[in-house]
């Protein structure tokens, strides 16, 4: 399950990502922006920027923005960064892989099960881009907005 540390920051990379590129966002203007508590955002801020994926420049003139292109920066790097690895269970994991005690694994139904999910959601989040999150957001925004006028 993606955790509100995982929520807000793929939100706060969209709202960078929408931003001309260069141009800096400052905290305060993203968390009032996404309804994100701005303690909570900076410290995600922070772990963004240590993984590569945020700039930050301090001072008046100062804020945050993308270290690289939209199109670069995939789903499934960010969940990792911020909430680790994608599988359900720690027996399914390729990143932080620890064996079950109380089962078989060669046998064991439910992991090979959680396998299969952990693949599934890995072949989407691995998939898509910030930039096709971005896009998606903004047609939703122009589909409400078509559906109001008709």
């Amino acid at each position: 399950m993606l955790t509100k540390k995982g929520k807000y920051g793929l939100k706060a990379l969209i709202h960078l990502a929408r931003l001309p590129v260069g141009q800096l966002a400052f905290v305060g203007d993203i968390a009032t922006g996404n309804n994100i508590p701005k303690k909570f955002l900076d410290a995600i801020l922070g772990e963004l920027r240590n993984a590569g994926f945020v700039q930050s420049r301090k001072g008046k003139e100062g804020g945050y923005r993308l270290a690289r292109p939209a199109d670069e920066i995939k789903i499934g790097h960010v969940v990792r960064v911020l909430d680790g690895p994608l599988a359900p269970i720690p027996c399914a994991s390729r990143t932080r892989y620890q064996r079950c005690e109380d089962c078989n694994e060669a046998t064991c139904q439910v992991r090979h099960l959680m396998l299969e999910v952990r693949q599934a959601i890995a072949e989407v989040l691995d998939q898509r881009s910030l930039a096709e999150m971005r896009d998606i957001a903004g047609d939703d925004d122009l589909s409400a907005a078509l559906k109001i006028q008709a």
